[in-house]
């Protein structure tokens, strides 16, 4: 178990259209250099209790707020690296502790079959899976992502986001990326993610592509509509 990392930065969201995408990555690129993997396949497994209560808690919209996840690029096999993600944030600020390890390890430490390794971050996260009595996975939710890296400073990143699905079956890693649509058709997530300030030359490119940031949280989406359904099976019974 190994690639241990902290991060800590502001992530600021927005929500835009194909052509507006198109806009701000010919924008961008004579600051910004695409990531070397190129255009990649997210999948995560959102870990939560029977009542979702740190996704209810979240949509609240508290000073302080925390969620776990198991991330891979693209469809993962037993043995694939995957990383366990402790996302906090506090007064806006986004704070990531994340470890590396393999799928089959990932899934017997969140059951508590396996402490993780006595370092600060594994420490971080037994603390959460007891907390919270070792939360269930609870939802599915994987994407297509192309991120940029300004040129000389990798702190300053904006990803792009685009055919997020979600399902609350066959919550694996290894299953597939696959599952019902989070957007509508023709929008893109744009994420800015960015430990000190947005440079003056991105928020030119902002305004004059009239984008605006929103609040957006993928897993919040999925919730809601969760709970929409269930509340429209109570109404139709």
């Amino acid at each position: 178990m190994d690639n241990q990392n902290v991060f800590q930065r502001y992530e600021i969201k927005y929500l835009i259209s194909k052509e507006q995408q198109e806009r701000i990555i010919r924008g961008i690129k004579k600051y910004m250099e695409g990531d070397v993997y190129g255009r990649s396949t997210i999948c995560n497994l959102y870990f939560d209790t029977d009542n979702y209560l740190l996704i209810r808690r979240s949509l609240e919209h508290p000073v302080y707020k925390e969620k776990l996840r198991l991330r891979s690029y693209g469809t993962a096999k037993p043995d694939s690296r995957v990383f366990m993600e402790l996302k906090k944030k506090y007064k806006s600020v986004v704070y990531k502790r994340r470890i590396g390890m393999t799928e089959r390890e990932a899934m017997r430490r969140l059951r508590g079959e396996e402490s993780l390794m006595d370092t600060q971050i594994g420490r971080e996260m037994d603390y959460f899976l007891r907390q919270y009595q070792y939360p269930r996975p609870a939802v599915f939710l994987s994407y297509e992502r192309e991120a940029f890296y300004e040129k000389g400073d990798r702190d300053f990143r904006v990803t792009f986001d685009e055919n997020i699905l979600w399902r609350d079956s066959e919550l694996s890693l290894l299953a597939g990326a696959y599952g019902m649509p989070v957007l509508d058709e023709g929008q893109v997530l744009m994420e800015i993610k960015t430990g000190a300030s947005i440079p003056l030359w991105m928020t030119a490119l902002l305004t004059e592509n009239h984008i605006y940031k929103t609040s957006f949280s993928k897993y919040g989406a999925v919730y809601k509509n969760i709970y929409d359904n269930q509340m429209g099976g109570i109404c139709y019974a």
